[in-house]
């Protein structure tokens, strides 16, 4: 009986200790079933579509800023080329494989996070878990449409360099494998962008302040980031000499003069929503404030700079800066030790408010051009439809011709230059050298549509009057009218003009 007593007793110590070591992962595992169907609930995402139809034409044998118009540096571009290289050996679509490399890389990102800070002291006294947890959701399922963005990239390679820096205020030297994986996350997040060196850098400048060492910024992490940078930088003068010659000056007169104010970006959630946000982080860890917090914060400070000085407002850009403000609440409401029944009270309310920042956050996120409704139309017409869109409006086309199987007819994502220049000259005066650059630009842009049309011949054209003036746009310009002289109106949809070619 004494024997089968102590066996009864060893058992319901084990019980509890195998509890603790399922749950963990059985959550983690729910939450990425719920970032796998949040894959299939939220509609497709626009410029992840396009780039993925550039990266096509590319493998085609299209010749990047030539035969492919992108206003993105050349990495917008190859870091899909994998994904529809692999999804045609494999016979998949290629959104399926952007997905799957995409988890893999936000678990690995997770992983070497992890390592790095395993033995280091900022995450002493800190549940691990919830953390990590934490971290899953903020990478896989608050991005929503914005998922496998350029934003949603660089946050998941940059975060081991955070963690690096983290270490560093705590003044460990970290791995050689360590600096060279953080090294090159950061230079790829600052390819992709340049100006995300700004949220890198405030979380650089943090670390120095902190420790009251500056020759923190001379790390060798840091010095390979800048070295690999320069060498991408060097790399795209020499193989994209028309970056510079043609998507540069384009980008000068057309998209960098068009924005929101700067009192018009707080109207956009995306501000209130990180404020809201820092405000609890830094109430919660004003007792305990770690590195690893003040590194989260102070990076996404610089990436709410950034965010305001892009001007767009667009839900994407504010990735970065949502993404590790929620973190920071996180590891703030982690490091948090409440101070009897009023800080329980305080604790349980800061938990609420991380869950509806989050949710907020995803709505914010999920905010895009849906064109499905416009897709069901354009399927009845026929399998593997040539689109063409006469529109300022990415959404109009992408993901659209991708879904239906069928084939972009243009070499670039849509008539954005047109819409840009009508904007300009409808909100104030223009000199007259901004007028000519203006045309001459948006000649360019024609004189590309009308050869595309002519050589690739599409069976479906879409004439957008929902979001622009794609039928005035047709009536000032007869030659490109002209080559659509032989198409009907099959259908429209939400203001949406569906012509097809007369048989």
């Amino acid at each position: 009986m004494t024997i089968q007593i102590e066996a009864e007793t060893r058992t319901k110590r084990k019980d509890p200790a195998i509890a603790a070591a399922v749950l963990p992962w059985l959550a983690l595992a729910l939450l990425f079933a719920a970032a796998l169907w949040l894959r299939h609930a939220v509609a497709a995402n626009t410029d992840v579509s396009w780039l993925l139809t550039a990266a096509g034409k590319m493998l085609s044998g299209g010749r990047l800023y030539v035969d492919v118009i992108e206003t993105n540096p050349p990495i917008a571009v190859l870091a899909y080329l994998p994904a529809v290289w692999l999804a045609g050996a494999l016979g998949v679509q290629a959104e399926i494989v952007v997905d799957g490399l995409v988890f893999a890389a936000i678990l690995g990102s997770l992983a070497i996070v992890a390592k790095i800070l395993r033995t280091s002291a900022v995450l002493q006294g800190l549940p691990r878990w919830p953390l990590a947890c934490l971290g899953f959701a903020v990478l896989a399922i608050l991005p929503a449409q914005t998922f496998g963005q350029r934003e949603h990239i660089a946050v998941i390679v940059l975060l081991p360099m955070l963690a690096l820096i983290a270490r560093r205020m705590q003044q460990e030297a970290p791995r050689r494998w360590a600096v060279l994986v953080g090294g090159l996350g950061a230079a790829v997040a600052l390819a992709f962008k340049p100006q995300f060196g700004i949220g890198l850098g405030c979380a650089v400048a943090a670390s120095c302040v902190h420790a009251r060492n500056w020759r923190l910024v001379a790390t060798p992490e840091n010095l390979l980031a800048v070295a690999f940078a320069a060498l991408y930088l060097a790399g795209t003068v020499v193989l994209y000499p028309e970056y510079v010659t043609v998507i540069l000056p384009l980008l000068r007169d057309v998209y960098l003069p068009v924005g929101l104010s700067l009192s018009e970006m707080p109207d956009r959630p995306a501000m209130s929503l990180w404020a809201i946000a820092i405000l609890a982080a830094g109430l919660l860890g004003r007792r305990r404030s770690g590195a690893a917090l003040l590194v989260l914060l102070s990076s996404s400070a610089g990436f709410a700079v950034v965010y305001l000085l892009q001007r767009k407002g667009w839900p994407y850009h504010s990735y970065p800066m949502l993404a590790l403000a929620l973190l920071g609440l996180g590891f703030g409401l982690a490091a948090y030790v409440p101070d009897g029944r009023f800080g329980r009270v305080w604790r349980g309310a800061a938990l609420l408010l991380l869950a509806a920042v989050f949710a907020r956050s995803m709505l914010w996120f999920d905010v895009a051009f849906d064109a499905r409704p416009l897709q069901a139309a354009v399927a009845r017409l026929g399998p593997h439809p040539a689109v063409l869109a006469i529109s300022g409006e990415p959404g109009i086309g992408h993901p659209l011709v991708r879904a239906l199987g069928g084939r972009w007819v243009s070499r670039q994502q849509g008539l954005w230059v047109a819409t840009y220049a009508d904007y300009l000259r409808r909100n104030g005066p223009l000199s007259p050298d901004r007028e000519a650059a203006l045309d001459a630009h948006a000649s360019r842009e024609r004189a590309m549509l009308v050869e595309d049309i002519r050589r690739m011949k599409p069976t479906v054209v879409l004439v957008d009057d929902l979001t622009g003036r794609g039928s005035a746009w047709l009536a000032a310009h007869p030659d490109v009218a002209l080559l659509l002289k032989d198409y009907r109106l099959a259908d429209t949809v939400n203001r949406v003009a569906i012509l097809t070619r007369r048989d």
